[in-house]
């Protein structure tokens, strides 16, 4: 019998055989009928042992069978049902244990599928401005006289650097972020004096572009956050919402608080957010249906995940009679 190959049950079952007979030999000396009935009783009770013995191991067979077929070919994760006992308890287990399995391999696929879309998507917003840079290289090559042409092939050049190094650093940042690998620092903000600080990278260009800066809001309106990387994640949002700005256009900077949060809401007057793109601003590597030529659709993603950090949120809309209109709110208790 398959039972009889598991060690424990043979040294058992051995123990049990001479137990029995030499209780049975003793009872044999004091009353034959008693040797006989103990004889008798004795090799039933071994019998019936042997029995259950085969039932419970013949389970726990049936059980690593399913086992085996679920690690080598892929079977179902359902683990059968046995009869209460040490065994279904083992069964709920394993069963525990394989639906744990199961959520993790669905989720390190998801991940995989996730890192290749990615590195596709890295390796598609790096390659533009790289071709643009050899073609660059190569104008430079061939014009060997004149310098004003020379040095302005140098500055394309050098704006289509700026422009990889600011997608990797963007990308170093975000992956930070997603694997928790940086601790944020809160800190009391006030909004007035951030805003002109934040303001600063931007004022030539605004010069440059005719374009002017509304600022409303009440002085001593104070947020929690980390300075630097709320800086980093609003002069994003700024920064996307002046390249949609038109020459001579109006940037609208206001602040309201209440008692559950502050909001901040940033306006362009350009000609705002296109139905369909709403849903995706801030998703990784989207560029929208107005999208310039140098957008990498990094930025606003980048502001979610500082702003996330922080216990504030961050959204898109359109405005009647302005452009697009982003509104974070800095809530002032853990939602």
């Amino acid at each position: 019998m398959g039972v009889f190959r598991n060690k424990n049950v043979r040294n058992q079952f051995i123990l049990s055989l001479f137990f029995l007979v030499f209780t049975g030999i003793i009872a044999f000396v004091f009353d034959r009928k008693a040797g006989i009935f103990v004889l008798l009783s004795g090799t039933g009770l071994c019998i019936l042992q042997i029995v259950f013995a085969e039932k419970r191991y013949k389970e726990i067979r049936l059980l690593s069978q399913q086992l085996d077929e679920i690690l080598h070919e892929g079977g179902s994760m359902e683990l059968r049902h046995f009869r209460e006992g040490d065994v279904e308890i083992l069964r709920d287990e394993l069963q525990k244990m394989l639906l744990r399995l199961e959520e993790q391999t669905e989720l390190l696929e998801k991940e995989k599928m996730s890192l290749a879309d990615s590195l596709a998507d890295i390796s598609h917003q790096i390659r533009t401005p790289l071709t643009t840079l050899n073609l660059l290289v190569e104008r430079l090559k061939k014009n060997t006289g004149d310098i004003s042409s020379r040095q302005s092939l140098l500055r394309e050049a050098e704006q289509m650097l700026d422009r990889i190094q600011w997608l990797v650093t963007s990308l170093l940042r975000l992956s930070k972020l997603d694997a928790g690998a940086i601790v944020l620092k809160p800190q009391t903000i006030l909004l007035s004096s951030f805003f002109r600080e934040v303001m600063k990278p931007f004022d030539v260009s605004m010069d440059v572009r005719g374009q002017s800066l509304e600022i409303r809001g009440d002085g001593s309106t104070e947020v929690q956050g980390d300075y630097n990387w709320t800086m980093e994640a609003i002069g994003n949002v700024i920064k996307n919402s002046l390249e949609y700005t038109p020459e001579g256009g109006l940037l609208l900077i206001e602040w309201t608080e209440n008692p559950l949060f502050t909001e901040i809401k940033i306006t362009d007057s350009g000609k705002g957010i296109p139905k369909e793109d709403i849903p995706h601003l801030f998703e990784r590597f989207y560029r929208g249906k107005n999208a310039g030529n140098h957008s990498f659709g990094i930025g606003l993603s980048l502001s979610r995940a500082i702003l996330s950090q922080e216990n504030a949120v961050i959204y898109g809309q359109n405005v009647s009679p302005l452009g697009a209109q982003f509104v974070i709110r800095f809530y002032k208790t853990v939602v």
